[in-house]
Formats: C-alpha cells, structure tokens, sequence
C-alpha cells in the first residue's frame, strides 16, 4: 500500500469526507493538520502547485488534489490502483 498524506483542518467537511473514503480503503495515511501547525500550510501549498485550500492529498508523493478529485478517482476505478502502487 502506498503512502498516503493528507493536509487537512478539523473544520473541514471535505476533509472528514476524504478521510472517511480513504479509511473505508482501509488506507492508513498520515495527518498534517494547518491549524495545529500553521506552519505547514506554506508547505502544502509549495507541494500543491499553490492550492491553499484543504484538504489536498498525496498518494506515493503524487499530488491527487483535494476532496472531490479523490472521489472521481473512486469513481473512475482508478482509486484501489493507486493505493496498492
């Protein structure tokens, strides 16, 4: 299984959506929270091509995008490939 990162904020609906999606994969990912560190958004956007907003994804370092770009991946099939890498 691939690595899987994601940027995201407590506040977010998408965020909780896009991590539900990935758990129900039984995808384990790592969790960078902007509003925890702060700090860490300038490197998000750095990573996202200058995206500012959460969450944005990475799976295997590839950038994915945010919410709805994980969910047509799901809907085109091409989500479980992937994650398995």
């Amino acid at each position: 299984m691939q690595d899987v990162e994601i940027y995201s904020s407590p506040l977010c609906g998408f965020c909780h959506a896009a991590k539900r999606l990935l758990q129900q994969k039984g995808a384990e990912f790592s969790e960078v929270d902007v509003l925890k560190e702060p700090g860490r958004k300038s490197e998000m956007m750095d990573r996202a091509g200058g995206r500012h907003t959460v969450p944005q994804i990475f799976i295997g370092g590839t950038h994915v995008g945010g919410c709805d770009e994980l969910y047509a991946l799901e809907r085109a099939g091409k989500l479980d490939a992937m994650l398995a890498g």
